[in-house]
C-alpha cells in the first residue's frame, strides 16, 4: 500500500486537511502531521534552535508545535520513519497563488518534501467567504478533492514530469471542472502597511494588502480569478537564473581581476 504524508499550514483542525484525507484516502494509506494553530505565510521556516512538540490526535493524526516545514521533516523522520510515496500540503482555505508563494507554507512545506526527494503537491481553495465564520461552514471543498484525488493518483503512478519538483494546485471555490496549467504571475497582493496606536499609546504596525485580480493570460491569477479555472503551475526548487550566467561570467572576471566596474 502506498503511504501518503498530508500537512498544511491552517493547521491539525483545519476543515481542508480533513477534505484532504478524504479525496486521497482509496489511493493508500494517509497520515496527517500538522502545525497544532495557524502558521499561514511562514514560508519555508523551521524550528532549528528550539524542540517541536508533537502530540497525538486521532488515528495516524499528529499535531505539532512548529511550522509546516516542521511537520514535513517531523513526519518523515519522527512519525513514518521512512519517506512516504507522495506528500500532499493542503488544502489550504485561500489562494496560493504568483511568486508570492514562497511566503506560503502550504507551498513551502511541499517544496520541503520536494527537497527530501519525494513527489510533492501543494493544492489551495481560492475562497469567496469574509470570515471565519462563513468559511468553516459554508465551504465546499467538492471541486478541490476531486481535482487533489485525479493528479494525486496520477503522479503515484506516473511520478511527475521531467524537470518538475511539484505541482501547486489552486482551485477557485465554485469552479467547474476545466483545469489550465499555468505559469506564476507577478503578484497576488499589493503591499500596505497601517500605522496604529494600542490602548496604551505605543505604536505597531499591521501588514496587509489588496488582492490583485488579473494578470497576463496563462499565469494562475488570471485562471483563478477572470476564468474561474482550476490552475495546475508546475514548479522548480532552482532559483537559479540560467539566462543570465552567461553575462554574468562577464562579471566575473571584472571581479576576479579587481578590475573597477
Amino acid at each position: 500500500m502506498k503511504s501518503i504524508l498530508i500537512v498544511n499550514d491552517d493547521g491539525v483542525h483545519s476543515p481542508g486537511i480533513k477534505a484532504a484525507a478524504e479525496a486521497v484516502k482509496p489511493l493508500g494509506k494517509i497520515t496527517i502531521v500538522a502545525p497544532a494553530v495557524q502558521q499561514s505565510g511562514v514560508g519555508r521556516s523551521m524550528s532549528l534552535f528550539r524542540p517541536v512538540g508533537i502530540s497525538r490526535v486521532g488515528v495516524n493524526e499528529y499535531a505539532i508545535d512548529g511550522t509546516p516545514v516542521d511537520a514535513v521533516v517531523v513526519g518523515i523522520y519522527g512519525v513514518l520513519r521512512e519517506k512516504p510515496d507522495l506528500i500532499i500540503s493542503g488544502i489550504n482555505i485561500g489562494g496560493n497563488i504568483s511568486c508570492e508563494v514562497t511566503t506560503s507554507g502550504t507551498v513551502c512545506a511541499a517544496l520541503e518534501g520536494a527537497s527530501q526527494g519525494i513527489n510533492s503537491i501543494s493544492i489551495s481553495l481560492h475562497v469567496k467567504s469574509n470570515t471565519v465564520e462563513q468559511i468553516h461552514s459554508e465551504i465546499d471543498f467538492s471541486p478541490a478533492k476531486d481535482i487533489l484525488r485525479k493528479v494525486a493518483r496520477r503522479v503515484i503512478e506516473d511520478g511527475l514530469p521531467d524537470g518538475v519538483d511539484l505541482l501547486n494546485i489552486n482551485v477557485p471555490e465554485g469552479a467547474g471542472r476545466k483545469v489550465k496549467f499555468t505559469r506564476l504571475a507577478e503578484r497576488m497582493y499589493t503591499t500596505r502597511v497601517q500605522e496604529r496606536f494600542d490602548p496604551r499609546g505605543r505604536k505597531y504596525f499591521w501588514i496587509d494588502g489588496d488582492a490583485i485580480y488579473d494578470a497576463e493570460e496563462g499565469t494562475d491569477v488570471h485562471a483563478v480569478r477572470i476564468e474561474n479555472c482550476i490552475s495546475i503551475t508546475p514548479l522548480k526548487m532552482d532559483f537559479t537564473s540560467h539566462e543570465a550566467i552567461k553575462e554574468a561570467k562577464k562579471l566575473e572576471k571584472l571581479l576576479n581581476r579587481q578590475l573597477p566596474l
